[in-house]
């Protein structure tokens, strides 16, 4: 039976389209593709022109690259009538059933050389889909390769005209994929479509049906075609970006419920809310759309791109006043900036110092815009201060969209509440990588509500889209982690003779000579991590571990040990207790084993900084400082700084490709550690494979407990709260407890010893817990529980002071810093394996409850989605889970499983191919030994059949028996030896 050909592929996707009422037309050349765009276009908008009037529109058309023509299908072309007037042509329209299309093929344009193009979709005459077949068989980079050619050779030849391709589809009748007509793609960036769920839809008649329907055409090229204008360049929405705009355009359309996004770090969130607020804003009944970020997270590229798109939008300012000439309608207009900080325009105009990395705006007025870009931290000022909050009474009524980047950071506290109350038509929806559930929830303080769990759900109600990790993982969106992780305590003697609860353990992990080994260690693997291509961040647990860091690296630097520049950043406390010894120069002081406040070695640091870069930054105003962070954060990502040292700074938000490596000394958990391992997997050509994590703690069920939380699309949303009568009695049981102990205030004074002062801490915090619980419930009045509010702020402020002073005494903690030796040996490298699949089986099935069971496999079930390795072995995992779930099986019969699977196969192989069963035992012994199936020879597969072949059926047998046992080996063999 012979194969489908190209030609026949053509033909019935030419079939398919015309049977969906796209108009069939015969188009052979350059000319006739220009007849039939004046035809065409005079009939889309209903207008005859003369060949003249036409020629004038060819000129313009022709004018411009494949960015121009971009921007110029989304406007109007104007026409100037033989009798004078004019006349303005649209050449796309938003409405699918105002637009005329057609498909045709094989279309030669003759340019450097001739070329003939396969499948063509024109829109009003233009050709704006250019699709590209080979037969089965053949692989998709093939028909990349060949686009690449044509728009070197011919596409801007004879008048440009598939110049305004906006799309191109390629495919082998298997696998099709799409992409933006952006001559700098690389073959990595060209994408699937899928379903709503994230599968995709890879044969051409199904990708046809889903994609190549007019209506979703005509909403990807009026809709989802994003020009850059920082680049000049176009990009299309992927799936799921697509998925998400949608979902949220159709809720503001149909209903006022918030809503959030779930899409994994990395997955581009900033195009998606870009392109959510760009489209939310055309929307006649929404009044004004307000994109907010935090201040630190609102780049220069960001600015850029929103200020591109609607010119004056941008606030970046840190003045909360122009926040409110953008609500009240005076608006700023940017100025362009030839020079950097504290420069003067060409009238003489001084600029403000902030304005080194955001746009430049005159004290011109800008008409008003419905769009504003600006920062959680202003806009809450702008509700709450009364000298602002006066002059913005009137929008209250006012119908406002609000897009949340990183909802999780900027909405769990006040703000959120102080928006919803100041805006009554408020609709919000958040973006976010990582969001809170019940099972990564932490207590927060709402005002007027006491201290609260809340998720992501409870803020901003259901959540619209999901796109997690597994599925950017399998998309090839961002890349898979390798996680390593060193260290080993090693006894001197004969062990610590100590309990374990009383060791010192933050000693041990401070530890300037524990320290000191880690930053040799890095220093020794830095270069091979990186492959001196890329940098790396350490991120350590608290600010003197960060300055014990930073010094232990300035020294070896000094001693010869490396050369690698390291930059740092942290945020620093106005009363701040600690102070650190070490040799400074700062302001004039110049004083071995002086007292130093941690912001004067922050700005020895930036000291350091200035002088590697000529650069002038420091902790004096909140401008310079930003400017610093900013200054940065770009040389990170430009390659300039090889070690980006912080403790909490830059490891959520930051997006650097050139980064490839995180290293790790402070403990993470849930989000947190999703977002700071985040930070080294975004794709940056073909030598960056994945991102390493090298951990100087034993994060393993930290990690392990994340990823399969941020894996599970079915997650727990809802935190139970306990119910009044409950928690009413269990606070006068506490408050019983604590009389006990100090009957009134004055009392705890006279507590005889550290163990009572220590009964107090423990009950008076228990209380505390239970108040803030209660507080949460509108009717709640302590007054009736037995205890005023004095005296419970009273027992709260000797709370304070104790557990303060007991903190800062003298402890039963014992150093083992004397008793052993730390050694950074590695102790365990992850990657999703079998072996991985393998563990996660063991924890699924001690789950005690079929809930947890039922989750823990949803997650295997995306893992083996995910990893190409585990494709194979995806029905016999998922054969075992069955039979463990319905208790036909333990964890421990897992290899008993696979043996008898094996054995199984290898039976029916050898039945069905008729193989010698000794010959065939011996091979797959070799094989299970080493032996590559790939390396057979055609001899030593027809060894093993008793059949006789003819020549025929030698062509035919040999080739199935190899492909069996190569499929043998991927599921049986590979990668449980």
């Amino acid at each position: 039976m012979s194969t489908q050909s190209e030609a026949q592929l053509e033909k019935e996707l030419i079939d398919q389209l015309v049977a969906a009422d796209f108009n069939p037309v015969d188009i052979g050349n350059a000319e006739a593709l220009k007849a039939n765009l004046k035809t065409q276009l005079e009939k889309a908008n209903g207008v005859t022109l003369t060949e003249r009037e036409f020629e004038s529109v060819l000129i313009k058309l022709e004018k411009g690259n494949i960015f121009d023509k971009s921007k110029r299908l989304k406007g109007k072309v104007d026409v100037t009538r033989e009798d004078g007037t004019t006349d303005y042509l649209t050449l796309l329209f938003a409405d699918a059933s105002k637009n005329h299309f057609q498909v045709t093929n094989q279309i030669t344009i003759q340019g450097t050389y001739e070329n003939r193009y396969d499948v063509t979709i024109l829109v009003n005459g233009l050709p704006l889909i250019q699709i590209e077949l080979k037969r089965r068989g053949i692989e998709l980079a093939e028909a990349f390769n060949q686009i690449k050619r044509y728009d070197k050779h011919t596409y801007g030849a004879q008048g440009g005209l598939f110049n305004y391709v906006q799309l191109f589809v390629i495919s082998n009748g298997v696998n099709t994929k799409y992409f933006s007509n952006n001559r700098d793609l690389s073959f990595k960036q060209t994408f699937h479509w899928t379903d709503f769920e994230n599968n995709k839809i890879n044969a051409l008649p199904q990708f046809a049906d889903a994609f190549l329907n007019q209506p979703h055409l005509t909403k990807m090229l009026s809709r989802y075609i994003v020009q850059n204008e920082s680049g000049k360049f176009l990009m299309v929405l992927r799936p799921y970006q697509f998925y998400a705009v949608e979902a949220i355009v159709n809720q503001v359309k149909t209903n006022n419920n918030h809503g959030y996004i779930w899409h994994t770090t990395g997955s581009g969130k900033t195009l998606t809310s870009f392109k959510t607020a760009q489209i939310l804003s055309t929307l006649e009944d929404v009044d004004r759309v307000v994109f907010v970020v935090d201040r630190k997270d609102l780049d220069y590229q960001t600015a850029k791109e929103f200020d591109a798109f609607l010119r004056g939008s941008v606030d970046s300012t840190g003045d909360t006043k122009s926040l409110l000439n953008q609500f009240l309608g005076s608006r700023p207009v940017p100025k362009k900036v030839t020079s950097t900080a504290g420069s003067s325009t060409n009238d003489g105009e001084e600029l403000p110092q902030v304005a080194e990395y955001a746009p430049i705006y005159s004290n011109k007025v800008n008409r008003i815009n419905k769009l504003t870009i600006t920062t959680i931290q202003k806009l809450n000022n702008l509700i709450t201060k009364p000298r602002f909050k006066a002059q913005v009474e009137h929008l209250r009524q006012e119908r406002v969209v609000f897009i949340f980047d990183e909802c999780h950071r900027s909405q769990f506290g006040e703000t959120h509440q102080n928006i919803v109350e100041f805006f009554e038509k408020a609709q919000l929806f958040g973006f976010t990588g990582t969001p809170i559930f019940a099972d990564n929830a932490t207590a927060k303080k709402v005002e007027g509500k006491g201290t609260q769990k809340r998720t992501t759900k409870d803020l901003f109600g259901e959540r619209l889209h999901s796109y997690v990790i597994v599925d950017a993982i399998k998309d090839d969106n961002v890349l898979p982690f390798a996680i390593e992780y060193y260290g080993k305590l090693k006894h001197k003697n004969n062990g610590i003779d100590v309990d374990v609860s009383s060791i010192d353990v933050a000693e041990f992990f401070s530890s300037p000579n524990r320290i000191k080994q880690v930053c040799e260690h890095i220093i020794g693997i830095h270069a091979h991590k990186t492959k001196r291509k890329f940098n790396a961040m350490l991120c350590v647990a608290s600010v003197p571990d960060l300055i014990t860091y930073y010094d232990t690296f300035k020294a070896l630097k000094e001693e010869g040990k490396h050369k690698l520049n390291i930059g740092t950043i942290f945020s620093y406390g106005v009363n701040e207790e600690e102070e650190f010894e070490g040799e400074v120069n700062v302001k004039g002081l110049a004083e071995a084993n002086a007292k130093v406040h941690s912001r004067d070695k922050l700005d020895s640091y930036i000291e350091d900084y200035n002088q590697q870069f000529g650069t002038s930054y420091s902790t004096q105003d909140t401008d310079s400082f930003y400017n610093y962070y900013k200054d940065l954060s770009n040389r990170t990502k430009n390659g300039e700084v090889d070690i980006l040292l912080v403790v909490n700074m830059f490891l959520t938000g930051f997006d650097a490709p050139g980064l490839n490596t995180i290293y790790v000394d402070k403990n993470l958990k849930y989000h947190g550690l999703v977002q700071a391992f985040s930070r080294t997997n975004r794709l940056n050509g073909t030598v960056k494979s994945h991102g390493n994590v090298m951990c100087y703690r034993n994060l393993k069920p930290q990690a392990d407990e994340a990823f399969t939380l941020f894996s599970n699309k079915q997650p727990i949303e809802f935190i139970e709260v306990p119910d009044l009568n409950g928690l009413t009695e269990d606070f006068a049981k506490a408050l019983e407890a604590l009389k006990a102990i100090a009957p009134d205030v004055q009392s705890v004074d006279n507590l005889p010893d550290e163990d009572m002062q220590a009964g107090f801490i423990k009950q008076f915090r228990i209380l505390m817990r239970l108040k803030n619980q209660l507080e949460t419930f509108s009717d709640f009045d302590i007054e009736a529980l037995g205890i005023s509010e004095q005296e419970f702020v009273d027992y709260a402020s000797k709370y304070s002071d104790l557990a303060r002073e007991l903190k800062k005494g003298p402890t039963d903690k014992e150093s083992i810093l004397a008793d052993i030796d730390f050694e950074l040996e590695l102790l365990q490298r992850d990657e999703v394996n079998v072996g991985y699949i393998r563990h996660l089986l063991m924890t699924m099935l001690e789950e005690s409850c079929d809930e947890a069971k039922e989750k823990k496999r949803q997650v295997i079930a995306n893992l083996l989605a995910t990893e190409p390795t585990l494709y194979s072995k995806r029905s016999l995992i998922e054969g075992f889970i069955e039979k463990s779930m319905q208790g036909l099986m333990q964890g421990a019969e897992f290899n008993e499983y696979i043996e008898e699977q094996k054995q199984k196969e290898l039976s029916q192989i050898v039945e069905e191919e008729k193989l010698d069963t000794g010959k065939f035992s011996e091979m797959v012994t070799n094989i299970e030994n080493g032996l590559n199936v790939g390396n057979l020879k055609s001899d030593d597969i027809a060894q093993l059949t008793t059949e006789k072949m003819s020549f025929r059926t030698r062509r035919t047998i040999i080739p199935r028996i190899t492909e069996r046992l190569k499929r043998f080996a991927e599921t049986f063999v590979e990668g449980f030896h």
